[in-house]
């Protein structure tokens, strides 16, 4: 597979594949360095959870990111910092929450109306000053909400616009892949084939394979 993918970037139409080429952050069909299992289990012992075994392997025998969908895969790498993804500009997985349990579309839920009903109402408080800081304080909460929302997945590749997929590491939902669609209001949404969850494999060689034709296609 990271044979297949570097040799695309001698494809007669490369600029044709989404993601490619943008300036600061196309992945010009470019592989990191593979990791070593040595590596990778350091990593998980850090980040607190065991990564699904299909993404494993590809952090072990094809790259630790990326050339693939969108605008690739965010790289695992470890620096000063220790083991984290390197996102960039984009949102960043809370390392801190790998191990917990991804929730629920029901949980989610609940957590925001139970959050909305919280919002402080301006004629409850005495002046202007203490509404204003009981609602900074309120808004800190969604920040911190919005964190859990992800917990136990990994955010992977950012699809523009403020989109980014999800990988799913902890909980009954493990290996499954999630839109989020929050920049503009959305939700998090699994993706699927017909009744099926799709795994990173499946959603990476669809990736592979439609790049090809369209990268050798006029």
């Amino acid at each position: 597979m990271r044979e297949q993918v570097l040799a695309l970037r001698g494809a007669p139409f490369p600029e044709k594949v989404f993601g490619v080429r943008r300036q600061g952050s196309g992945h010009e069909f470019l592989l990191e360095p593979t990791l070593s299992e040595a590596e990778v289990a350091d990593a998980e012992r850090e980040l607190g959870c065991a990564l699904p075994s299909v993404y494993r392997t590809f952090l072990l025998e094809v790259g630790a990111g990326g050339a693939g969908p969108h605008y690739g895969i965010f790289p695992l790498r470890r620096d000063a910092q220790g083991w984290h993804w390197a996102e960039g500009k984009g949102i960043r997985s809370d390392n801190a929450l790998l191990g917990e349990v991804f929730p629920t579309a029901a949980e989610r839920a609940r957590w925001e109306e139970e959050l909305n009903a919280r919002e402080p109402a301006e004629q409850d408080f005495p002046d202007d000053q203490s509404y204003r800081a009981a609602f900074r304080a309120w808004d800190d909460e969604w920040e911190k909400l919005q964190d859990s929302m992800t917990a136990g997945a990994v955010c992977l590749s950012h699809k523009g616009c403020g989109y980014f997929v999800w990988l799913v590491v902890t909980g009954p939902e493990r290996g499954t892949l999630w839109t989020d669609l929050r920049a503009a209001n959305g939700t998090l949404e699994p993706l699927s084939a017909g009744p099926h969850r799709v795994d990173f494999r499946s959603w990476y060689l669809d990736w592979l394979s439609r790049a090809a034709g369209q990268a050798h296609s006029a």
